[in-house]
């Protein structure tokens, strides 16, 4: 003998339990995240521009020469407001650091220019001036 009311009932599904059991699983997981990712971050005070050359000044008793080449707009290379080849920049670079055993070689270039195109010309003079070679920044915003 069958009952009526057993052939019409469906089973439910009860989500609520379900639901409490995955936001505390989640919730352990985000407080673990939070604890070790707090332990790999190094506090680190970066050295600023102006403390190494006071300091580099200070060791040495004066400024050592630098010799500034740009690039402008255009990619040109500018040496004494004037532009030059790359043969003439060579010359010109290697001369001076034979001239100047501690002087350094700053590259300047125009704020318009790509990553790329300044990453070549530092290039060139790294291949000439090894780590005597430097890349100027303006302090203004």
């Amino acid at each position: 003998m069958k009952f009526k009311s057993q052939q019409n009932q469906l089973p439910e599904v009860d989500l609520v339990p379900m639901m409490d059991v995955l936001m505390s699983v989640l919730t352990f997981f985000i407080i673990i995240s939070m604890t070790l990712t707090g332990q790999q971050v190094a506090n680190i005070t970066l050295p600023t521009a102006e403390a190494d050359r006071d300091a580099a000044a200070a060791s040495r008793g004066r400024p050592a020469p630098t010799l500034i080449v740009g690039l402008n707009a255009r990619k040109q290379m500018v040496m004494n407001n004037a532009p030059v080849d790359e043969e003439r920049l060579i010359t010109n670079v290697q001369t001076f650091l034979v001239e100047n055993p501690t002087g350094v070689v700053m590259l300047k270039a125009d704020k318009g220019l790509t990553y790329n195109d300044v990453a070549q010309v530092l290039e060139l003079l790294r291949d000439i001036g090894g780590d005597r070679v430097s890349l100027g920044i303006s302090g203004g915003s």
